[in-house]
C-alpha cells in the first residue's frame, strides 16, 4: 500500500503546540493503520511576515493534485491585525478547493464534561453539517460613503440552488449511512425570505429522496434553544454559513469547549482540510495550557476521512479513556501539559 500523503500546516500560536501532539498521534497509529509521507508546510504569521506573502502561488493546486489530505492547526496574530494571512490560508481553503462540507460532530466524552442538567453526557451525539462555500461569508457587499456620517455597508448571503443542494443531500446521506433517522435543517428563512425560500424547497425535494428519514425543520433561534434544553433529539442538522458558524461553537460548549472540537471541511472523494476548531490563542503559545485533545480527535476525523475507521476509533477511545483517568490539561480537568496530554494518548494508542 502506497503512503498516505498528508499536507502538515501548524499555524500561529498554539496551533504549533497541538499540532505537534496530532503528528505525534500519527506517528503512533501509523504501525497498525498506513503508512503516513507527512510534508510541513510554514505558512503563518511569522512567514507572512518575513516574506510578504501568505502562500504560494499555485499552492492550492499542489495541494489538490499530490496529498491525500490536509491537517492545518490554527491562525491568527495580533501582529497581522487584518488577519490576511488567515483569510488567504484557511478561506482560500474552503473556497478554492471547494471544501463545501463542513463537518462537526458535537460528543460529550465525558460526564464531568456536561454543562447541561438534566441530561447525561451521552445525550449529547449529533453531528452538525455547515455549507461552507456560500451564504453570508461568500464575501459578497460593499461600503458607500465609507468613513462619512451618510456610510452604507452591505453583506449579501449569496446561496445557489446547487451549493444548498449538495450540503443538504450530504446530510441525508451521512444518515442513512449511519444508521440515523432523523435530519433538521435550520434557517430564518421567516426573516431572510428569498435565501429561506431556496433552503426550504430544496430541504423538501432533498428529503423525498430518503423516505426512511424523518425531515425536520427548526428556525435558528429556536435551534439553539433545543440544543441547550433537550440535545436528545438531535441526531443530524444541517445548516448555512453563517448559522453553521454559530450553533456550532455552542456545540462546542456543550463537549467541554472548544478545546474539545474537532473539524473536518470535506469535498467527498477530492483531498480535505482538517482542524481543531479553537483559535490561536497567542498569549498561551508555548505556555503547555493548550488542550490538544480537539486536534487529536481532529486527527480522528481525518483518519476517518482516509478511509482509517479501525484508527480512527482508536484514537476516539484513547482519548475517552484519558479523561477517565484524568490525564489531559487543565480546562477539562486534569493537570498535564500539552505534551504530557498528547503523551497519554500516544501511550494508550501504543498498547
Amino acid at each position: 500500500m502506497n503512503p498516505l500523503r498528508l499536507a502538515i500546516v501548524p499555524g500561529d500560536g498554539i496551533g504549533v503546540d497541538v499540532t505537534r501532539e496530532a503528528v505525534k498521534i500519527l506517528d503512533a497509529v501509523a504501525p497498525g493503520a498506513a503508512a503516513f509521507e507527512k510534508t510541513f508546510f510554514p505558512w503563518s504569521a511569522d512567514h507572512y511576515l518575513a516574506t510578504g506573502e501568505s502562500l504560494p502561488k499555485g499552492a492550492f493546486d499542489d495541494l489538490s493534485a499530490h496529498y491525500d489530505a490536509i491537517f492545518m492547526g490554527a491562525f491568527g496574530d495580533p501582529r497581522v491585525p487584518d488577519m490576511a494571512h488567515a483569510r488567504d490560508i484557511l478561506l482560500g481553503a474552503r473556497f478554492v478547493l471547494d471544501l463545501y462540507v463542513n463537518y462537526r460532530p458535537v460528543r460529550c466524552l465525558a460526564e464531568r464534561l456536561n454543562p447541561l442538567k438534566g441530561v447525561t453526557a451521552s445525550a449529547i451525539d449529533f453531528v452538525i453539517f455547515r455549507e461552507n462555500t456560500e451564504g453570508s461569508y461568500a464575501g459578497s457587499g460593499g461600503n458607500f460613503k465609507k468613513g462619512t456620517p451618510d456610510e452604507v455597508a452591505l453583506q449579501e448571503d449569496i446561496s445557489t440552488r446547487k451549493g444548498v443542494e449538495r450540503i443538504v443531500r450530504h446530510a441525508f446521506e451521512f444518515a442513512r449511512q449511519r444508521g440515523k433517522t432523523k435530519v433538521c435543517m435550520s434557517d430564518k428563512s421567516n426573516a431572510m425570505r428569498f435565501v429561506g425560500d431556496l433552503w426550504q424547497r430544496t430541504f423538501r425535494e432533498v428529503a423525498a429522496d430518503f423516505p426512511g428519514i424523518e425531515a425536520t425543520h427548526l428556525y435558528v433561534d429556536a435551534l439553539v434553544m433545543q440544543m441547550v434544553k433537550d440535545p436528545r433529539q438531535f441526531e443530524v442538522v444541517v445548516t448555512n454559513n453563517m448559522f453553521g458558524d454559530i450553533t456550532t461553537d455552542l456545540g462546542a460548549a456543550l463537549q467541554g469547549g472548544l478545546g474539545m472540537a474537532a473539524s473536518g471541511n470535506i469535498h467527498p472523494g477530492r483531498v480535505s482540510m482538517f482542524e481543531p476548531v479553537h483559535g490561536s490563542a497567542p498569549k498561551y503559545a508555548g505556555t503547555g495550557k493548550a488542550n490538544p485533545f480537539g486536534a487529536i480527535l481532529t486527527v480522528a476525523l481525518m483518519l476517518e476521512h482516509l478511509e482509517l475507521a479501525e484508527a480512527a476509533r482508536a484514537v476516539e477511545a484513547a482519548v475517552v479513556a484519558c479523561l477517565e483517568a484524568r490525564e489531559c490539561t487543565a480546562d477539562v480537568g486534569g493537570g498535564l501539559t500539552t505534551e504530557q496530554a498528547g503523551d497519554a494518548v500516544a501511550r494508550r494508542l501504543s498498547r
